[in-house]
This record gives C-alpha cells, structure tokens and sequence, in this order.
C-alpha cells in the first residue's frame, strides 16, 4: 500500500493543552499555517499556507483516496484538522497513527521523547528548538509597545523564524516517517486498527453537554465558596483559611495541638482532638471549601465545542501499559456516582437558578453539584442513555485471557475475587 505522510503546523487562539484540539481546531481563527508532506520516502516538501501556497492537487487526491495510506503522529489532530480545512470529511479506515505503533512498543507518547528513547541522530530526530517556534507563531502574543500592540506573529514580523519553522516542519516528517519504519513489525492487527477507527469516531462525535446546567453549577459554586470563605474568616479570623500553615498556627493557639498534617487521611484523627466548637465548626467549613466539586463542570466549560458537544475524550492505547482507552480533558471515566433520590428536582433547581432554594433543601452545595455531574451530559434528541457499570471487568476478562480457571469459577460461583 502507497503511503502519504502529513504533518501540519497550526495557529488558534484557544489553548490546546486546557480545551484540547477539538475546540481548538473548531474556533472561527483557527487555520493551518504549514503542510508538510512526503508521498513514501520522497524528500518531504512544506507548503506555506499562511503565505499564499496551495496543496497540490495531487496531494489533495491522495488525501481522500483509500490507494494510500496516511501517516503522521498523533494524527488524528491532521484528519480533523483538514476536515476543517477542505469542508470534507477524512474517515479513520484510510489512516494509520505512529503514535499507536510507540504506545504498543511501551514507548512515551510525546513525538520529542520517542526520538530520545530510541535515539535518533538529530538527521532523523524532531527538532529540539520547535517549542519556542510553536510558541511565537502558533499562539497568540501579548501586545506590547516593542511589538505595536500586536495580537499575533506573521512571517514578516520574523522572516528568519519563519525559514526555521518550515524546516522545522519538514523535520517532523522525517522524524515521524523514520520513527515508523522502525516500528512497523509490531504494528497491530486488522481487528485493532478497527478498535482505532472506533475510537476516532467517538471521539469526533464527542456527547452533547447541557451548557446552562454547567454555567449555573460553576456561579454556585463560586457563590458557596465565597460564603463559605467568609464564614471561616470569621470564625478563625484568618487573611487565608485555605492556608496550610496558616490553620496550622490558628489549631495551636486555638486548641494547643500541634498538626503534621492537613491532609485526607490526617484531618479525621485532627478534628478528634479538638475540644471547642468553634474549632470544630471552622475545620468542617473547610473540608466543604477543600471539595473539587466543579472541576469537571470547568472542564465541560472550557472543551465544549460550538455545538455544544465535547470531543476528543478518549485517546486510544493511552495507557501503554495496558492497552486501554484513557480518558482525556472531561476523565468520563470516573465520574461521580448519583445517590440523591430527588436528581430531577435539584437538577431543576440549578438550571432555574434557585441558588437559596438548593442551599436550603440539600444544605451543602458542593455536594449536590458533585451529584448533578453526570446530568450535564446529556442524549440527542430523540435518544436516551443506558448507563451500566461492569463488576470487576477487568479482572474478569483478564481471568479468561489467561485461562486462569481458578479465578474464573470464584466469579462464576459469586465469591469476591478481592478478598
């Protein structure tokens, strides 16, 4: 099979690293600023996007014939990207990822720390100063009076730049296509590239959110953190009560103990010891101010595309160990369970903005958003979820792998398999 290898070079205002490269490439100022290519072990050529070049038509035709194969790594950031670019869509069957081969070989996902395990020559390695490249002309820049205010870097603004990020470009596709080569022997069967196609499909798709719910748990909880805030101010008269060592000192002049430790395990036998009610009254205020509540509504928030779906929430073999899907940006593979009876009522209540109302009738706030997490995402239209959680999966699929029949008949017969 004829190969195509791509690699491209992008600009957006969003911070890909917070909001991933679904939002990113989805924003109105995303474009791509160089294509680098090389059709299989021709001398790659990079086309200068940002500067007027085109994609020849030939290259376009490969791109959407299944004749080549495309290759690139981590590029499922490429497929979407010129998705975006030509309006049409890329399907997964016709591409291959060389960071699946590195993650199959036990190898670190990054391009830069692959070249360093194997130990490329820098002939064949990614080229070290591209970080600071990326960093001037694929990000915005602060307006500064030096720079005339200016928002963004174009080639003008850095002509010599510029020349060291198109070869820059050009060397990632040596790097990527050398890196391949490599490890193409243990490249993964039919059946698994299909499991790759799957995920790249998933995660196009992403799940829809509902962005009122998600906008009304974050001011909640901005509001019952500032209460809360000032609660302990007053009973404590602290400037920071999420101060460590601030607690610390108050505890000692407060109550006379001496503290090691604030942390999970530690605060139960600290709070034993206390003998005021103010102290005790204080160190529960701030167990419910320590609560991480909205970090998953914040996250919702920040990778919530246009459509109001979020992407890209699964990456598969992330985790090279053992070969699973891992979760990325939202972590929707942990979420919170719901045990609240009244789920629709309190659902309710937050999206109306009753903010009293959910105070009053469920006491902790941080408790309640933490319950509603799992409700901010919800079906298309039409369609409903079916919601399941497997007993002891993995050491059920890993028994029968290894035909561990011992371990097999302690599921079979009911027994507890952890015990």
């Amino acid at each position: 099979m004829k190969t195509l290898s791509i690699d491209i070079e992008t600009y957006s205002p969003v911070p890909i690293a917070d909001c991933g490269s679904f939002r990113y490439i989805a924003d109105p100022e995303f474009q791509i600023l160089l294509f680098g290519y090389a059709f299989g072990e021709d001398e790659p050529t990079v086309i200068d996007l940002l500067s007027g070049g085109e994609i020849p038509e030939d290259v376009v035709e490969a791109i959407y014939s299944p004749d080549y194969i495309k290759t690139g790594y981590n590029n499922a950031f490429e497929r979407f990207a010129l998705w975006r670019h030509f309006g049409r869509y890329c399907p997964p069957e016709q591409w291959e990822d060389t960071m699946v081969l590195a993650a199959v070989c036990g190898l670190p996902l990054g391009l830069g720390a692959v070249c360093a395990a194997l130990g490329l020559g820098e002939d064949k390695a990614k080229d070290k100063a591209g970080k600071a490249l990326i960093k001037y002309f694929c990000c915005p820049c602060k307006p500064t009076k030096v720079n005339g205010g200016r928002t963004r870097n174009y080639p003008e603004h850095a002509p010599e730049k510029w020349a060291e990020f198109i070869e820059y470009n050009r060397q990632d596709i040596v790097a990527e296509r050398h890196i391949r080569n490599m490890l193409l022997r243990w490249k993964p069967d039919a059946t698994e590239h299909k499991f790759w196609c799957l995920d790249a499909r998933i995660n196009e798709k992403g799940i829809r959110v509902d962005t009122t719910l998600v906008q009304r748990a974050l001011e909640f909880d901005a509001r019952y953190n500032e209460e809360l805030t000032e609660k302990a101010v007053a009973l404590s008269g602290l400037e920071n009560p999420k101060s460590v060592s601030q607690i610390k000192d108050w505890l000692y002049r407060q109550e006379g103990i001496e503290v090691a430790s604030l942390n999970k395990k530690a605060v139960a036998d600290v709070v034993a010891q206390l003998s005021t009610d103010r102290a005790r009254e204080f160190m529960s205020v701030r167990a419910e101010l320590s609560k991480t509540s909205t970090s998953k509504y914040e996250a919702m928030r920040r990778s919530a595309c246009p459509d109001e779906h979020i992407k890209g929430c699964f990456q598969f073999y992330g985790a090279n160990r053992t070969g699973r899907f891992a979760g990325r940006l939202v972590q929707l593979q942990n979420l919170p369970q719901n045990h609240m009876e009244d789920l629709a009522t309190a659902r309710a209540l937050v999206r109306a903005n009753e903010y009293e109302t959910v105070k009053t009738l469920y006491g902790s706030v941080s408790n309640t958003l933490s319950e509603l997490i799992r409700t901010a995402l919800i079906p298309e239209p039409g369609c409903r979820f079916i919601v399941c959680d497997y007993s002891a999966i993995e050491a059920r699929v890993i028994a029968w792998l290894a035909e561990e029949n011992w371990r097999l008949d302690v599921f079979r017969n009911g027994g507890d398999i952890y015990c």
